[in-house]
């Protein structure tokens, strides 16, 4: 069979003979120096001497390249069809496979040379499919001419001028667009017109990587259409009035606040139109909810136009605006920039339905947001059972220098496909201005296009000139059904330019002349389709003045009425959870503890292993040990404490999510959440099984890619979408979060002040000076008590029935040392009415200590507590509760210290 690999390239080789010899096209290249990638066009132009008709070449001597993969497999295929039932193929294959063979041909009219004119064209064609975008017309401004591979020269195959009108059989086996069986006989000229329209138009196409059949065969009945895709006047009069609000906006807000950095979105503003049509077309196949995460950079736009925050207040915020007031319970925090800001709304579609967006607040660090987005999504996933994850998608807008550059991007990819992580694929559209800053794309990425990340991950990318906005709405329509009929992702790239600088009082002049000077006097999108409209007679000028008054009226109206508007606390926390204190209420204390009944109940129910499951012998120790702990209610240890912690939350209710490296086991072999059976792999969590018909994803114990950044952001957005959920993120060791630096910064640490969103995330960071290095040590607990929310100057209400220190502090640091403390922390981050992140200093060295063991019965426990010079808000909370008993104080810090305080103390 490997004789195909070099028959799929039958005419390649033997025409190249032909090029030195003259041709109908030949390929001269234009390059224009610019501050960009390079990009080049090839100019075909006639020649006057016709190119010899090659002569067959032994396949043995033929090799294949850019077809390498694909074709060669199809051609497998098809030669087993042949050797099945000749009749099952097309009669020129026919004929080819037996004059390989050494067979008589069935059909004398039909020669060799024709065969190898047919295996030629297939070869042109495929050509297109993978090079197709390289000749594309993406770059809306011109600046750059790129070289257009020699694959799709046609003189490389051996067509000349005369071969134009001739007319060519495509139809092959199991194949789709101009590959497929019932597409008829069609002329050289009106393929290679097709082929140009389909694939080096204003869209490229990049999906030929992908392994899988049934996907390119989908795509391909999708580009390559017997004709163009035309819209009819209805959907263009819509698309207009869409790309007038997005320019109009702009406008309005460049003329009103003229000195203001709002991070417009002007060069893009086909964005909306796209993003509106790609929702429209989401909701019309299932899509209920979808949740947004984007940068600065058009988000005010996206706000007023998408996501329908009112005018009235976006305008107002421009203004400085108005804090509510005499509202009770009313945090109105630190406050962040308009342009950070997040909202939600039930939007109406054009099919009539109507879909819930949620644009997520987010930090000036780019893409940070993106993971926080995607666990969001997954929550929503669950907590609608939304089990064939159809109905919540999440949209992902970039920047072209932070998808290329930030790791991030690279590892919230990554996370697409886990089975617990992935939320049925997520549509990326990068808003490429062509610049990042005053950073050109050469000293910016290694790599042609800023999405080609995506590439790892097998993903469609459509690249998509932001000039022509039915394109823009085409590309986003097909992205959302690929993500419906697929589950995977798909990436859009909007190939725009950016018509001022950074942000409106930035030059960009300074480091982009030659750009700037094309900007300066090029046309905006609106005025392109305008024009377009207007020549073609479907759209009159007084339709388009209609329109634009109307915009104008509207926005002029909204801005008279944000002089005098006050927000309402909806208007600041859209996602409030209901029935929750903010820190200026005062929420009471909730009691924690379970009765020794139940935590009997549940704990046989979490040591007890199917009869017919064969565990490691070591695991089945711990196991029977543990069982031992349940049935005395003595000796319980640290990871029997955390495993009742979570059985009481499940049979309470709750869901309960662990997440991080090596979590099923632990790092230190002491969870054992997961076990295997030693003969068959079989899986068995005994937490899956606490209550009766238990929800599969009700308790989740997931090992995590070896990422830190992206999965703290996932388990983060996670949280956030429902208070009545333990959700944890362990490291592996604890300074490991170093990678996550800015999700503890931006989010965890600033959130609820910033954007008055709470979270009750869980992180475990295992800390203890146990001889291991000095990685693999120190938690940096000093990092996060520095950047607790205490004010050092004010005393704390020290009355129990008074005492809102925890709600005003951002988040708590605890090191608890025994079951107990374990036990009680976590249950307490379910059991009050407000949320809070908990930084935990997990132990190694204590996990299996003696002296941390304790009695299930035991209402008095001793209480170490880690004290260092900053004095933390929780130490003192908990020395003055009147529900815990403290008997020893002692400064700990490395593994001899524990063992002296032991030695001292006992237990």
């Amino acid at each position: 069979m490997g004789w195909f690999r070099a028959g799929s390239s039958v005419a390649k080789l033997a025409s190249r003979r032909t090029l030195s010899q003259g041709g109908l096209y030949t390929a001269r290249s234009r390059i224009v120096p610019s501050q960009n990638h390079y990009f080049h066009t090839t100019v075909f132009k006639s020649k006057a001497q016709s190119a010899p008709v090659p002569r067959p070449v032994p396949l043995s001597k033929l090799t294949d390249s850019f077809l390498d993969g694909t074709s060669s497999v199809y051609l497998e295929e098809l030669q087993r069809a042949w050797e099945a039932d000749p009749d099952s193929v097309d009669e020129s294959w026919d004929n080819f496979f037996r004059n390989f063979v050494g067979q008589a041909a069935t059909s004398p009219g039909i020669s060799g040379q024709t065969i190898q004119e047919s295996m030629r064209l297939l070869l042109l064609v495929r050509a297109y499919q993978v090079n197709g975008h390289m000749k594309a017309k993406l770059d809306p401004l011109g600046l750059e001419e790129r070289e257009i591979p020699d694959d799709l020269d046609p003189a490389l195959y051996g067509f000349t001028e005369a071969d134009l009108d001739r007319e060519f059989f495509l139809g092959v086996w199991r194949m789709s667009g101009f590959l497929s069986e019932n597409r008829p006989v069609q002329t050289l000229r009106s393929i290679l017109t097709r082929l140009e329209q389909a694939y080096c138009g204003s869209i490229g196409f990049e999906y030929m990587n992908i392994a899988d059949r049934e996907k390119c065969n989908w795509l391909r009945d999708k580009i390559e259409t017997p004709t163009p895709m035309q819209y009819n006047r209805q959907r263009r009069e819509v698309i207009l009035d869409r790309l007038i609000w997005s320019t109009q906006f702009e406008n309005f807000l460049a003329t009103k606040w003229t000195t203001a950095k709002r991070f417009g979105l002007e060069g893009g503003e086909t964005l909306i139109p796209g993003m509106k049509e790609m929702f429209d077309r989401a909701a019309d196949l299932g899509v209920e909810s979808i949740v947004i995460g984007m940068p600065h950079r058009g988000r005010l736009n996206v706000l007023g136009n998408v996501v329908r925050k009112p005018l009235r207040q976006i305008f107002s915020e421009f203004s400085g605006g108005t804090k509510p007031v005499d509202e009770v319970g009313l945090y109105t925090g630190t406050g962040d920039v308009k342009y950070h800001l997040g909202t939600s709304y039930d939007r109406p579609t054009r099919g009539g339905k109507r879909i819930h967006l949620s644009l997520v607040a987010n930090p000036s660090h780019l893409e940070a947001v993106d993971p926080v987005v995607v666990g969001k999504t997954r929550a929503k996933q669950y907590y609608s059972n939304d089990v064939d994850r159809t109905k919540n998608m999440a949209v992902l807008i970039h920047g072209d220098g932070s998808f290329a550059g930030q790791g991030v991007v690279y590892e919230t990819l990554h996370l697409s496909a886990l089975a617990n992580y992935t939320t049925g694929g997520t549509i990326h559209i990068v808003v490429n201005n062509q610049v990042a800053f005053t950073t050109d794309p050469r000293a910016g990425r290694s790599s042609q296009y800023c999405t080609d990340v995506a590439k790892a991950l097998n993903a469609p990318i459509f690249h998509v000139n932001g000039d022509d906005v039915e394109a823009v709405v085409h590309a986003c329509e097909l992205a959302a059904e690929w993500r419906q009929t697929f589950h995977s992702d798909v990436v859009v790239d909007l190939v725009c330019y950016r018509r001022f600088g950074h942000n409106e009082i930035d030059e960009p002049s300074f480091t982009q002349p030659k750009m700037y000077k094309i900007i300066r006097n090029h046309p905006s999108a609106l005025q392109i389709y305008q024009n377009k409209l207007l020549e073609s007679g479907q759209v009159m000028k007084e339709d388009i003045g209609w329109i634009s008054e109307k915009v104008s009226k509207i926005l002029n109206e909204e801005f008279l009425a944000s002089k005098d508007y006050v927000p309402k606390r909806r208007d600041w926390l859209s996602a409030y959870w209901t029935g929750f204190k903010s820190p200026e209420q005062l929420s009471r204390v909730r009691n924690t503890g379970v009765k020794p009944e139940i935590l009997k109940n549940v704990g046989k129910a979490i040591t007890t292993l199917p009869d017919n499951f064969k565990p490691h012998r070591a695991v089945k120790k711990v196991y029977d040990q543990r069982a031992q702990m349940i049935e005395t209610g003595e000796g319980l240890d640290w990871a029997i404490g955390e495993a009742l912690a979570f059985a009481t939350l499940l049979v309470e209710g709750n869901h309960v999510r662990l997440s991080g490296q090596d979590v099923e086991r632990g790092t230190f072999s002491h969870r054992h959440s997961v076990l295997h059976d030693q003969e068959t792999g079989e899986q068995y969590c005994p937490l899956d099984h606490v209550i009766i018909n238990q929800n599969e994803e009700m308790f989740t114990v997931s090992n995590s890619s070896l990422s830190e950044f992206g999965v703290l952001g996932f388990e983060l957005g996670y949280s956030m979408e429902n208070p009545n959920s333990l959700v944890m993120w362990e490291a592996q060791f604890g300074d490991f979060a170093n990678g996550a630096q800015v999700i503890f910064d931006q989010f965890l640490s600033s959130g609820e002040s910033k954007w008055l969103r709470q979270t009750g995330l869980v992180v475990l960071l295992p800390h203890g000076y146990d001889g291991q290095g000095p990685e693999h040590s120190s938690a940096r607990l000093e990092r996060y008590l520095l950047m607790s929310g205490d004010n050092p100057f004010v005393i704390p209400e020290m009355d129990p029935t008074l005492r809102t220190q925890i709600q005003e502090c951002n988040w708590q640091v605890v090191n608890v040392t025994t079951p107990a403390n374990y036990f009680h922390v976590l249950r307490r981050q379910i059991h009050r009415e407000f949320r809070k992140p908990l930084i935990v200093m997990s132990p190694k060295n204590l996990l299996r200590h003696k002296a941390m063991s304790l009695m299930m019965r035991e209402r008095r426990t001793r209480l170490l507590m880690l004290l260092y010079v900053v004095w933390s808000s929780f130490a003192r909370s908990l020395m003055t509760s009147s529900s815990e008993s403290l008997s020893d104080i002692q400064v700990c810090n490395t593994n001899s210290d524990w063992n002296l305080f032991f030695s001292t103390h006992g237990n």
